[in-house]
């Protein structure tokens, strides 16, 4: 008889981690996969390329959860999660990263006595005042099964787990992503940039964090700081939503300052992936990029205190900034002179962590 594994997917990113766990259960004869995606079937950022680009299916079931409030987004995953249970029999629930979506699916699963998973378990940031770091703890916490992606992550599940739960280093999934595609990936027809892109004499930028772009008195020194170090080598921003209009109205009361910053339209998941890995160098303030960065062995600058994937740093191409203009400035010197530290590819980022996870899975 097979075993019904049921995946939850809280938000866009968690579709690139996941898609080599749904291929993986696709493939196997003793499993089957339901998908389920906390928002709604017209979410924006489900482009219709995503899935294609991913070699995945869409999701077959929808939530329809649509708020930006942390407290209401958690009441409602929960109650529609729950209706969906009662719907379909599953063996065990899979739940990603860190979101309000995630740790409410973790609740309804764990109250309903079904096996709960947590993939990337054990990342920490140590700042309770962060919403995600109280997710996380309690999505761990609750978890039978913690898939942790390196060793200091393993450490801190091992250090917090309870007596039914149990750790499992199995690697870094996003790698088995990175691998899967690294052939597939497609240079972006941006006209105006054919031979920067030719040259891979290029910077990509990328913004994502609320309060980073909250504060726009420091976004526009760390813009500033980050424009002059760069000198004469382009910054390519591909930007959504908020982060693109915060960007654009700090360049347009200055764009002298800023002519080399260059805002485009956000990029298809193959064509993004072709821009980073053929750039000089990334700066970002998401994690994924980070490490997808230290895959391509590309320097890397993140614009926060603290990791989630230390080995991104201390093996890895990933340095990071905060929010300090000046630290910005200097990285961004050393990164354009050629100037940085060697690096590696860390333990388990060998493209089978979904392998790993589905045996685990079956015993």
């Amino acid at each position: 008889m097979k075993k019904t594994i049921c995946i939850l997917a809280g938000a866009r990113p968690n579709f690139v981690k996941v898609s080599p766990l749904v291929r993986a259960i696709d493939h196997h004869a003793e499993a089957e996969c339901l998908l389920v995606y906390a928002g709604s079937p017209d979410d924006p950022t489900l482009e219709p390329s995503l899935f294609d680009d991913l070699q995945m299916p869409r999701p077959q079931f929808f939530l329809g959860v649509n708020s930006t409030s942390l407290n209401e987004i958690t009441s409602q995953v929960m109650a529609a999660f729950d209706r969906f249970l009662d719907e379909h029999a599953v063996d065990v629930v899979i739940v990603v990263d860190d979101l309000a979506s995630t740790m409410a699916a973790a609740i309804v699963t764990k109250k309903r006595g079904i096996r709960l998973a947590h993939l990337v378990a054990g990342t920490r940031s140590f700042n309770i005042n962060m919403p995600k770091e109280i997710n996380r703890l309690v999505i761990d916490a609750l978890s039978d099964y913690l898939f942790t992606a390196g060793v200091r992550s393993t450490g801190v599940a091992t250090r917090e787990q309870s007596e039914n739960s149990q750790t499992y280093m199995v690697g870094n999934i996003l790698m088995d992503t990175l691998r899967f595609n690294h052939g597939r990936l497609k240079k972006p027809d941006i006209s105006p940039l054919g031979d920067v892109l030719d040259s891979q004499r290029y910077l990509v930028f990328t913004l994502n964090r609320k309060a980073l772009i909250a504060d726009t008195e420091n976004l526009s020194k760390m813009l500033s700081a980050m424009a002059a170090s760069a000198g004469d080598m382009p910054i390519i921003a591909p930007l959504r939503g908020s982060a693109s209009q915060v960007f654009c109205d700090i360049k347009a009361k200055d764009s002298d300052r800023f002519d080399n910053l260059l805002v485009i339209n956000s990029l298809s998941y193959l064509e993004f992936g072709w821009l980073t890995a053929h750039a000089a160098g990334v700066i970002t303030d998401s994690g994924n990029v980070a490490e997808e960065a230290t895959f391509n062995g590309v320097p890397c600058i993140t614009l926060n205190n603290y990791t989630e994937h230390q080995e991104t740093v201390s093996v890895g191409s990933n340095v990071l900034v905060g929010e300090d203009a000046g630290k910005l400035g200097e990285a961004v010197k050393n990164m354009v002179n050629g100037e940085w530290k060697k690096c590696a590819l860390p333990d388990r980022w060998d493209g089978r962590t979904a392998e790993r996870i589905l045996q685990i899975l079956l015993q």
